[in-house]
């Protein structure tokens, strides 16, 4: 569907000279005697890189319709996820690239939220926080927890996070999978 860029809003997804972006931010632009525009900032739907685009008040702008979905990582299959859809079972086959950084805290039975445009998945992000086990560690070590330094740990998905000196292999923790870092022990 084909709409004024005056009537776009942050959040939608548009088809820009055969790309597809989100939209981040718009403004509205009026200086002095000048023609009005809208300065909008567009994060690529593929490659997450941003830029910045004007836009004429009457500019005509291809929106996409964005369904979006919660799915089930299964397994790994290759440079493929295979994700399912937690109603019908069904399974879909998607890029290893969708998750990007994030496939380092990604683990089987995880729920997903998904973007589908036209039927096909083209983002898909993780929970904001998820719950993994410490797979190597350094032990402790008798008066390290009086300073406040932190040891690396190697969790169950091969991520490596830095954690507090108290905790040990087999341990539960809970990760911000934003910023890779410890948030708590898991309870």
């Amino acid at each position: 569907m084909s709409v004024k860029a005056s009537e776009l809003k942050k959040g939608q997804v548009i088809l820009h000279e055969g790309t597809r972006y989100t939209i981040k931010d718009i403004q509205h632009v009026a200086k002095g005697n000048w023609r009005s525009y809208y300065q909008i900032k567009l994060k690529n739907f593929a490659s997450g890189q941003v830029t910045e685009q004007r836009f004429a008040v009457d500019d005509r702008i291809e929106t996409l319709f964005v369904q979006t979905k919660e799915m089930e990582y299964l397994y790994r299959d290759g440079d493929s996820l295979i994700l399912a859809d937690p109603e019908t079972y069904d399974q879909t086959p998607v890029s290893i690239d969708i998750i990007g950084d994030g496939m380092q805290f990604l683990k089987e039975n995880v729920r997903l939220t998904c973007n589908i445009i036209d039927g096909q998945v083209v983002s898909a992000d993780l929970p904001i926080v998820v719950e993994l086990k410490i797979k190597d560690t350094p032990p402790v070590i008798r008066g390290s927890t009086a300073t406040n330094q932190n040891k690396e740990a190697i969790l169950e998905t091969g991520a490596k996070v830095r954690v507090p000196p108290f905790l040990e292999i087999g341990e539960r923790i809970r990760v911000d999978t934003r910023t890779g870092e410890y948030l708590e022990r898991a309870k």
